[in-house]
């Protein structure tokens, strides 16, 4: 933790820089995974259109098609449930868009329900963290339904293909499970040893304020291997291969609270050891393991139901306002400019509204650059694409890669390929004059950009700094909790284990939910000496659990594993 002296009332508002916005990073460790369930999602039911001469439907396949982007990290009973609640979400937003076009053609009131769906969707995906691409794909196929006349006797049948589709990318989101059924809790748990290995190895190098960003998404990847893991069955086949590698996760989570006690390349070769298919390493201490895991049923046992979803929404309600407004600005003023797609703009602002204004800023930034040159794209590509409609459906699947591809790298440069895709959607159901796309879209894409971020200065966010007041008190909580368990001479079997975790769970929620309500603005000044001092003692605390009760013998040792089938 940062051995700066703390300082209290100091404001939350950060600077909104452009240092970094578009930096590239390095490819996720899946990124081909969900490029490739993209395509084979979309393609079918395309070609089958195209074969079929009605190609002009492809936006109501797409729907369901695009429900294939999600739940790629969640294990695969995980993952079936995600999908199809997204199929169930997809086609409900599509079937109140269908119904409200076949009601009226009133553009302002088209753009007004548009704008009431992204805040919907917006506010139940982050309740859920359901998890990229979040209510963006929702909301585009919402909004570019909405400005598609129909006819109420039409609506079955359009529905009926979004949800065809959608059971068709169900079955590809779910297809990998039986050639490597374990593969997204193996990479949970690979991340989460390389993330503590990296803390690790920089320990002791610098200040230690230096390594608190190291630190920070060491815990943030323990965390989410946790829950991936404890999405498992606890008993059963896959109960053998949950408990072999929630050893992998305790050993990361121990290497954490102890860096200076850790090395790190038997975390890297653990990791290593978790690619493709092969046997589960062994950490080498199988009674240590089997104490640190009572720690983790003990928990399991003493967790709380978790919240109603009415409850979890409701520190939402700032972002959800954001997006409505911002959204319903937004289509408004691209109607008042004359263009003849106000959806344009108003995805355009729905997909900027991020944890907090910063995170918002660089969105737009991001968002602006990439379609501005999504535009030049698709100048080049038209010509190609307009010579045959074979053509328009292989150029728009080649684009879909290329976004699922590359976004991983920075949201800009996946929205490169977005954008001359959404234009050549468009162009399914006949050929329209390049130059007018172009205009209307970098128009709308400005538009949407500068209002929808406007509109997230305007609608302030004043519950964060209430949220991080709640945060430190839990944090403080859970310290007191494993600091009374250090003073027994004898504590319960797991208890101190089921301890140190909750804590490092609590100051893993603190170090976000600080970070979040720093980007807000005009927010009350944070207790920043309060979040450094409960940040720093819960460190030192989890760092003493760990010698009293988890450091073994053999740490430090090399870095040769032995292996178990899982």
């Amino acid at each position: 933790m940062s051995s700066a002296s703390p300082t209290s009332g100091t404001s939350p508002v950060r600077r909104l820089s452009l240092a970094g916005v578009l930096r590239l990073r390095r490819p996720s460790e899946i990124w081909f995974k969900p490029a490739l369930s993209s395509v084979a999602a979309v393609a079918p039911p395309n070609l089958l259109l195209l074969a079929l001469g009605r190609l002009d439907l492809a936006m109501y396949t797409m729907a369901g098609s695009l429900c294939a982007l999600y739940a790629h990290n969640r294990p695969y009973a995980a993952r079936a449930r995600t999908l199809a609640w997204v199929v169930l979400g997809m086609i409900g937003g599509l079937a109140v868009a269908l119904v409200t076009a076949s009601l009226t053609r009133d553009a302002v009131v088209l753009v007004t329900v548009g704008a009431l769906l992204a805040a919907v969707q917006k506010a139940l995906c982050d309740a859920t963290r359901v998890g990229p691409p979040g209510n963006v794909v929702l909301t585009f196929i919402s909004s570019a339904a909405l400005f598609v006349p129909q006819s109420l006797g039409q609506i079955p049948g359009h529905l009926a293909l979004a949800a065809a589709a959608g059971v068709w990318a169900w079955v590809v989101g779910m297809a990998p499970a039986p050639i490597r059924p374990h593969g997204p809790e193996r990479r949970a748990t690979a991340q989460a040893l390389n993330a503590a290995a990296a803390y690790a190895a920089a320990h002791g190098t610098g200040a230690d304020e230096d390594h608190a960003p190291a630190r920070a998404a060491g815990y943030a990847a323990v965390q989410a291997a946790w829950q991936t893991l404890l999405a498992l069955p606890a008993t059963g086949a896959r109960a053998t291969t949950r408990q072999a590698l929630e050893r992998l996760v305790v050993r990361a989570e121990v290497a954490l609270a102890a860096p200076a006690d850790t090395d790190p390349e038997r975390l890297r070769a653990w990791a290593h050891a978790l690619r493709g298919a092969g046997r589960i390493p062994r950490t080498g201490d199988a009674p240590a393991d089997t104490d640190e895991l009572l720690g983790v049923d003990a928990e399991l046992a003493a967790r709380p139901a978790p919240p109603p979803l009415w409850r979890r929404l409701g520190p939402l309600a700032p972002i959800a306002a954001r997006t409505a407004l911002g959204c319903a600005l937004a289509g408004y003023a691209s109607l008042a400019l004359g263009i003849g797609r106000p959806y344009w703009a108003l995805v355009t602002a729905a997909a900027l509204y991020q944890a907090n204004l910063t995170l918002t800023w660089s969105r737009a930034v991001q968002r602006v650059v990439g379609n501005l040159a999504g535009v030049l794209l698709f100048a080049a590509i038209a010509p190609l694409a307009h010579l045959g409609q074979a053509l328009l459906v292989l150029c728009c699947l080649a684009l879909n890669f290329g976004a699922e591809a590359l976004i991983t790298r920075n949201y800009w440069l996946g929205s490169v390929c977005v954008t001359p895709m959404a234009l050549l959607v468009t162009e399914f159901a006949g050929y329209q004059a390049t130059g007018d796309l172009m205009t209307e879209r970098a128009v709308d894409t400005v538009v949407g950009a500068l209002v929808g971020f406007l509109a997230a200065v305007v609608v302030t966010n004043r519950r964060a700094g209430n949220r991080v007041e709640q945060a430190v008190t839990a944090a403080d909580r859970a310290r007191e909790r494993a600091a009374r368990l250090l003073a027994e001479p004898a504590p319960a079997p797991g208890a101190l284990e089921a301890a140190r975790r909750g804590l490092a769970v609590a100051l893993t929620d603190l170090r976000a939910t600080a970070d979040g309500a720093a980007g807000e603005w005009w927010g009350r000044a944070l207790p920043q000496e309060r979040v450094v001092l409960a940040e720093r003692s819960g460190h030192r605390t989890l760092a003493e659990a760990v010698r009293r009760q988890a450091v073994r013998p053999d740490r430090g040792a090399g870095t040769r594993t032995e292996d178990v089938r899982p």
